[in-house]
């Protein structure tokens, strides 16, 4: 594995841990795509540091419970600005 390729998988894993945040969010911050955020954090991340590794995928597995939560407040911010643009 490439040096750049580590450091970014760890400099991830360590975002993800200190913020929670999801891996659309670290996506963002780190300039690339989420499909290979969630590749250095399911895949590289275990062959560099396994103990990293299970702290991340907690973190990954609370999002996941999460995501409906969130899928439900976007639809409903969707839904109260289209009801305020059709009444004002």
């Amino acid at each position: 594995m490439k040096d750049y390729i580590r450091t970014r998988v760890l400099d991830i894993a360590a975002y993800l841990l200190s913020t929670g945040e999801t891996v659309r969010q670290a996506a963002e911050v780190f300039h690339v795509s989420k499909s290979t955020v969630h590749k250095d954090v399911t895949e590289r991340l275990e062959k560099i540091n396994k103990e990293l590794y299970e702290e991340v995928s907690r973190v990954l597995a609370h999002n996941k419970a999460e995501r409906h939560i969130r899928g439900g407040e976007a639809t409903k911010k969707k839904y109260i600005s289209k009801r305020k643009q059709k009444y004002h």
